[in-house]
């Protein structure tokens, strides 16, 4: 990284701010961002684990430009210990989300057909039968339930395991890993543990499908595999993120339960307009904090000018899709939960060849779980008052860790 990096107009760089990874309560937006939203377009951080400073995007437009630029590339972020959240780093060959293009598109390719369009309206009965089975035990046991215990959890790592092909019998210690591995608790040897039992079973099952013809991820991994496409270390290293991806889907979905258990006039308008429901849910999308701090940085393999500043070769650039979210220029009063928000060109999944994966079926199961539930769960609210729902600590994903609640006919 350059020691002396300057605005094109001669500028002194914006300083260094120290961003911590707050555990907060509830779904507010991070103070910190907010700050740096305010400070200016591109600022620079100093996050908790790693090395050195990285640059922050906040601008819709920036943050769009950025992660459409070929000059600002992931793979170079393997060789170094930039600035980051997650105290343990240690990314394997393979991974969509550290390879740059031509590299990406090959990746992709092994995988795409399992997260098509098309894949996900397949997979919808099959979904909505899981889904159903785990509503009916809530149902039968009645009030209070756990909506994240009974139902968020279980079901986006049923979907998943469907998606992914893993056997029954390993879901529940799969799971156990995933949840280990997005932990910021427990340290490097806790997350280095759960990386190794995770992609040892991994290896092992792709392994087991060499040459298969199943329509499951790990088979087509095993034929990718056999036909050359890709190596077995790829293999493994595309497969562990596509299975840890159950875990936003939880997370999310709880935080927009928890806003619609918390603002009586959000639930009613999505018990009213079932028929609006998709762009409610697509504002929900925008407005939630779905991670803590920033995800993947890029690095910049060249001199680049963005919005009046050089970020010089060698630096690395972060962006935020919650603050380009949040930018007013492009979503008018963009703290409010607006349900007929028209146009709503969101990033929640993020944006250019690294945009999510699993887009398609993450959505599908958003609008089963939150249809599902709302129809079947008449007059659902909480079980406590909203500020003892407790947050998930020390992970990079937000959400509620329970959601005791009641319903109709509950007598409570």
């Amino acid at each position: 990284m350059t020691q002396e990096t300057t605005t094109l107009t001669g500028q002194s760089p914006p300083p260094v701010r120290d961003w911590p990874a707050l555990d907060l309560d509830g779904p507010r937006f991070d103070p910190v961002l907010a700050d740096l939203m305010r400070e200016g377009p591109l600022t620079r951080v100093r996050l908790p684990h790693g090395e050195g400073w990285a640059w922050l995007a906040t601008r819709y437009d920036d943050v769009k430009a950025i992660t459409n630029d070929p000059r600002f590339g992931r793979a170079e972020v393997t060789k170094r210990q930039i600035t980051r959240l997650a105290p343990h780093f240690k990314p394997r060959p393979g991974s969509l989300a550290f390879a740059d293009q031509p590299d990406h598109n090959r990746l992709r390719r092994a995988v795409a057909g399992a997260f098509t369009v098309g894949a996900a309206k397949k997979l919808r009965p099959r979904a909505r039968e899981i889904l159903d089975g785990l509503v009916d035990e809530v149902v039968r046991d009645g009030p209070p339930a756990d909506l994240v215990e009974r139902v968020l959890e279980p079901f986006p790592i049923a979907v998943v395991s469907e998606v992914m092909g893993v056997p029954a019998a390993d879901r529940e210690r799969v799971h156990a890993w995933t949840r280990q591995i997005i932990s910021t608790s427990g340290g490097a040897e806790a997350a280095e543990r759960a990386k190794q039992g995770l992609y040892g079973w991994i290896t092992e099952t792709v392994r087991a499908r060499a040459g298969g013809t199943g329509d499951d991820v790990y088979s087509m991994l095993g034929a990718a595999v056999g036909r050359g496409e890709v190596d077995e270390t790829e293999a493994v290293g595309l497969a562990g993120p596509l299975q840890i991806g159950g875990e936003a889907v939880t997370h999310n979905v709880g935080q927009m339960l928890y806003l619609l258990l918390t603002r009586p006039e959000l639930m009613a308008r999505m018990r009213e307009r079932p028929e609006a429901r998709g762009r409610a849910l697509d504002e929900l999308l925008r407005w939630i904090s779905h991670r803590t701090s920033v995800g993947l940085a890029r690095i910049a393999l060249e001199d680049v000018d963005v919005h009046g500043v050089r970020v010089s070769a060698g630096d690395p650039v972060y962006v935020s899709y919650l603050a380009a979210n949040r930018d007013p220029d492009v979503f008018p009063d963009p703290d409010r939960i607006d349900f007929d928000r028209d146009p709503n060109p969101h990033l929640a999944f993020g944006n250019g060849h690294h945009f999510c994966t699993g887009a398609v079926l993450a959505r599908t199961q958003t609008e089963l779980l939150v249809d599902t539930l709302l129809e079947r769960l008449p007059g659902l609210r909480l079980a406590v008052p909203a500020d003892q729902v407790p947050w998930r600590r020390k992970t990079m994903i937000r959400g509620p860790r329970t959601l005791p609640c009641v319903w109709s006919g509950s007598g409570a």
